[in-house]
């Protein structure tokens, strides 16, 4: 089923977002042959720690997506203030239509509607906006997500969570952060295996399904 989807964006509020939340799928995806495209809505340089260049990450999820398979020209970075990706509501579903109209995904992963963080919210409201017609699946950030329906599974190898962990390590400059570990990674990923009677699994939720 996987295989079936051969065009795809994953829309990240802050870069890491994406392969956090689907870091492994991601690189299953393209080892069955998806075009990948990644966008990046805040390099978050206002909350840059101490001691980085106020651009590192814009450097760090080029060199993290490149980890997954990402080519570096489908990574599209944006400089929206963090925290305030509400204010650029309007700005930022032009963003996304402009690039629906080169090319509609089969499919769209983005942050779960029901992701507290006001920048999560902004981009998974208006990316169910934007992709109407492309079926839409939600990622899983734990600490963002008072609810999270485990409505979907994507059975994964543990390749796919090392080279989610490989990427994730490229942001050295948020590795102080506990879910950028591997034991983390790892952990939540053996969870959501056993849930699907497998070794290994990220989990979505269903936002919307298109069946063609």
């Amino acid at each position: 089923m996987l295989s079936k989807f051969k065009n795809v964006y994953v829309l990240a509020p802050h870069t890491d977002d994406g392969e956090l939340g689907a870091g492994g799928t991601i690189a299953k995806l393209i080892e069955l042959g998806a075009n990948i495209f990644y966008f990046a809505f805040s390099t978050a340089a206002d909350s840059v720690p101490e001691g980085f260049s106020k651009d590192i990450l814009k450097i760090e999820v080029l060199n993290a997506t490149k980890k997954l398979g990402i080519p570096n020209k489908n990574v599209i970075i944006y400089d929206y203030q963090v925290r305030k990706l509400n204010y650029s509501r309007q700005e930022i579903l032009e963003d996304l239509m402009s690039h629906r109209k080169r090319l509609t995904p089969d499919l769209v992963l983005m942050p779960s509607l029901n992701d507290i963080h006001q920048d999560h919210a902004t981009i998974a409201q208006e990316g169910l906006r934007a992709f109407k017609g492309s079926t839409i699946l939600g990622y899983e950030l734990i600490w963002n997500n008072l609810t999270f329906n485990t409505t979907s599974f994507v059975n994964l190898d543990e390749k796919h969570i090392q080279k989610k962990c490989d990427a994730l390590k490229e942001y050295k400059s948020q590795g102080q952060k506990d879910y950028m570990s591997k034991d983390f990674i790892f952990s939540l990923a053996r969870t959501r295996g056993i849930q699907i009677g497998t070794e290994f699994a990220e989990s979505f939720e269903v936002v919307r399904w298109v069946i063609k």
